[in-house]
């Protein structure tokens, strides 16, 4: 099997131009692709990982990946698939944005030895003269198409800023320089990004002629994505600072059963002859899959180390054997009064709840307790004493969130 038939086994394409010509590059180790990453924060998150798992994907198959960082296009903000216009960031937030991105992205991808690159379409963008780029790219591009694109269509009703119609050029343009400068054949984006990436590919012929050959995949990522990554306490990032290693562990441990075997197949590498042994499990035999998948995803982002760690700390939770490598919360001084720290203080600083008024809710709902004893009082509180004199004290959120207290 190809990598390309691998990718379509996985559940990766959604649909492409000249399939043949793509097939082919990509089975022969021949395709310069590309993947956009706006730098919207200062870390990646799990919809990211998706794209970074394909591109690695593919690296390892003699294929060279560009990996783009929107440091001129996150000036513009995408319209694709919001309601509203998103917050404009200064440049230096943009700019730090792009630093953390290039970090964790050489974790993931080898940019050795011409193996990989990666780019900041801010080195173009930013200096371009409008005139010019009205007569070289607006000339090609007809309004008309333009507005008949889904990812403007969505967002006439409420209101389409001339800055964001202006996205859809920008991205096409950094199709056409990336062809240009680094022989970029092939772009991959999700649903959401079709009508851009043809309007790259369309630009390339009509400025290079039909003959050149720009090739385009929508994948399935990018749909997937929308539906993961979300928990209560917000998105789930790579930072092991935002989200730690446990808490990544226990997102994936604890997906629906229904997208357990599609995860495994789009974000590990586990062999697919393995990987349809493991669809034949059902009921609490899916628990051996989610275990697999959450093991395999965390240790691809977070190292082997990490990954043992938030294994066995959630074997050793859920069987009420110990508390060894749970996530735990260091409390110091000045977060008690009186010799006390509230409930709800101690869930936020533990992350635990996004907000005392979240914590709140969870108390009076039934849905906390204190080393194993529920909580129902929003007043209640941990003294520094019971902390010093177990080492320890144990806050647990539902059935599947727990954290350690300790001085």
């Amino acid at each position: 099997m190809g990598v390309y038939e691998e990718l379509i086994e996985r559940g990766l394409i959604a649909q492409t131009t000249n399939e043949d010509e793509i097939k082919k590059l990509v089975n022969n180790g021949e395709a310069v692709f590309y993947i956009g990453f706006d730098p919207t924060a200062d870390s990646l998150h799990v919809g990211h990982f998706m794209a970074l798992c394909l591109m690695k994907r593919l690296q390892m198959a003699g294929n060279k990946p560009i990996a783009l960082i929107g440091g001129g296009t996150a000036m513009i903000g995408d319209p694709s698939g919001k309601t509203d216009m998103r917050k404009m960031m200064t440049r230096e937030t943009i700019e730090h944005n792009c630093e953390c991105f290039k970090k964790q992205m050489s974790r993931f991808i080898d940019f050795g030895e011409d193996k990989a690159l990666m780019v900041n379409n801010a080195d173009w963008l930013l200096d371009l003269n409008y005139i010019e780029l009205l007569r070289e790219v607006g000339a090609h591009f007809s309004v008309n198409r333009m507005l008949a694109a889904e990812c403007y269509k969505q967002r006439m009703e409420r209101g389409l800023s001339f800055l964001e119609f202006n996205y859809m050029i920008m991205q096409s343009y950094d199709f056409y320089v990336l062809f240009k400068k680094y022989g970029c054949n092939l772009q991959f984006g999700g649903d959401d990004q079709w009508s851009n990436m043809l309007g790259g590919t369309e630009l390339i012929r009509r400025k290079l002629g039909k003959d050149s050959h720009a090739m385009t995949i929508k994948l399935l990522l990018n749909s997937e994505g929308k539906k993961m990554g979300k928990t209560e306490k917000g998105a789930v990032w790579l930072d092991p600072d935002k989200t730690s290693p446990y808490d990544f562990y226990q997102y994936w441990r604890n997906v629906d059963d229904a997208d357990v075997i599609r995860c495994i197949k789009m974000l590990t590498f586990i062999p697919l002859d393995e990987i349809k042994e493991l669809e034949k499990l059902e009921g609490q035999e899916l628990n051996k899959a989610k275990e697999i998948l959450a093991y395999e995803v965390t240790k691809l982002i977070h190292g082997s180390d990490e990954a043992d760690k938030a294994q066995s700390a959630a074997r050793s939770i859920f069987g009420g054997s110990g508390n060894e490598n749970m996530p735990e919360t260091k409390l110091s001084e000045s977060d008690f009064t009186n010799g006390e720290i509230s409930v709800l203080d101690a869930m936020v600083k533990a992350k635990l709840a996004a907000s005392k008024s979240e914590a709140r809710r969870l108390v009076v709902q039934g849905g906390v307790s204190l080393d194993d004893k529920k909580v129902t009082d929003p007043t209640a509180a941990i003294s520094r004493a019971s902390i010093e004199t177990q080492g320890f004290v144990i806050i647990k959120k539902g059935k599947k969130a727990f954290n350690k207290i300790i001085l």
